[in-house]
Order: C-alpha cells, then sequence, then structure tokens
C-alpha cells in the first residue's frame, strides 16, 4: 500500500559519478513525512522506513473512547511541516475516520505539499468522512470491509490492531 500511494510523486533526473564512469538515475523530489498513528501504525513503521530511509517521521497519539468512539490526543511530536512536505499518515484502521480527522484538522493549516493516508482496513463510514472533510486528502486502503458495528469497531475487520500486532 505504501508503494502504490507514491506513484504520482515527483522524481527528478540526475547524474552520477561511479568509480568506472558517469551514470543517469532519478531520485525522489518530494520531502517525505511519516506520521504513524499511535500504537497500531508503528506496525508499519518499519517497513515505510526501510522503503524510504531519509524520511522524517513524527508521532501522534490519539485514544478512543470506547463508549464515545470519540478520539482524544494524548501525544503530539511532529517534524516541521512545510509546503514541500508530502505527509503519509499510516493507520492500519480507518473505522470512524474520527482521529484522522483530529489529525489533518491539525496538519492542514501548515499547508503541506499533499497528504495521504495509508490503511490496511477501512470502514465505508470513516472513509465517507474523511473525502467529505477534506477531498483533496488520497486514502489507500487494502481492503474496505463491510461497515461498523453498534461499538463503531470494523466489521468483519480483525479486532484491534495494535493488540494483535504488539501481543497485547
Amino acid at each position: 500500500m505504501l508503494i502504490e500511494s507514491m506513484q504520482d510523486f515527483e522524481l527528478v533526473n540526475l547524474e552520477i559519478e561511479t568509480p568506472i564512469g558517469k551514470a543517469r538515475g532519478v531520485k525522489l523530489n518530494d520531502e517525505v513525512v511519516f506520521i504513524p498513528v499511535l500504537r497500531a501504525g508503528v506496525a508499519m513503521l518499519f517497513e515505510a522506513i526501510k522503503l524510504l530511509p531519509n524520511a522524517k517521521v513524527g508521532f501522534v497519539g490519539l485514544e478512543r473512547d470506547e463508549n464515545t468512539a470519540v478520539a482524544s490526543q494524548y501525544y503530539w511530536k511532529l517534524p516541521p511541516i512545510t509546503q514541500d512536505s508530502t505527509i503519509i499518515v499510516i493507520d492500519p484502521m480507518l473505522a470512524t475516520g474520527g482521529s484522522l480527522v483530529h489529525l489533518l484538522r491539525q496538519i492542514l493549516p501548515k499547508k503541506p505539499k499533499q497528504i495521504i493516508i495509508v490503511s490496511v482496513i477501512a470502514a465505508p463510514e470513516g472513509v465517507a468522512l474523511i473525502e467529505k472533510e477534506f477531498p483533496n486528502v488520497k486514502i489507500y486502503t487494502a481492503a474496505l470491509d463491510k461497515g461498523l458495528d453498534d461499538k463503531k469497531f470494523i466489521v468483519p475487520g480483525l479486532g484491534d490492531y495494535g493488540d494483535r500486532y504488539f501481543g497485547t
């Protein structure tokens, strides 16, 4: 999903000097900032960094109240975001979209070049909310499940991604 999300990134041609001679190549022109949503997003961060080792990384801790399904922020540490920054938010589960709306409302005033959300599983309700409020944000997901249950969990989903990944 990460590779797919980068299909429109701008590349620039360059020439490099090798021990034998000159070679032509390309390099990524975008300044990428990965923002995993704690804690489950960390599961995707390791591969993201392997893919783009020079990317910057910020962390956002959002916790969902199990009764109201409303997210509250408990941690926020981002590198500088500029008009040259391409933000890739990584969060395996996009359920109601509430956490990501909270995050996007704080990042958009910094006017990054683009914002991309990468998830593993999404619910139609969360995708619709993001598309309605932030039509310019691109969403990439591996699966669009049936919907949300009465507790706002993705159905069929896979449960709490962070708990499953970290064994808690």
